[in-house]
């Protein structure tokens, strides 16, 4: 049984993307299920399902490209830069 972790201990960073998509797909499974309980038809319910299923999936999409593209403009960044950054004596 493992002991308590320390505070030094990094902790791996939350994927918020990761967690805001899991929303997505539970309210694509929720939306359909209220719907069809309130007494939608079935045809109007799938409609709605397929809708949410593709705004989620073109959502998910851009965000993981946005997230690539925050992590190679963030490694370009990190790099040594010595022209116009130093302080002259």
């Amino acid at each position: 049984m493992p002991g308590p972790r320390s505070s030094s201990d990094p902790r791996p960073a939350p994927d918020a993307v990761g967690e805001l998509i899991r929303w997505a797909a539970f309210s694509c499974v929720l939306v359909p299920v209220v719907l069809l309980w309130y007494g939608t038809s079935l045809a109007g319910t799938a409609g709605t399902a397929l809708g949410l299923t593709a705004v989620t999936a073109v959502c998910r999409l851009l965000l993981r490209r946005s997230e690539r593209c925050a992590a190679r403009c963030a490694a370009q960044r990190g790099g040594r830069h010595t022209r116009g950054q130093t302080p002259v004596d």
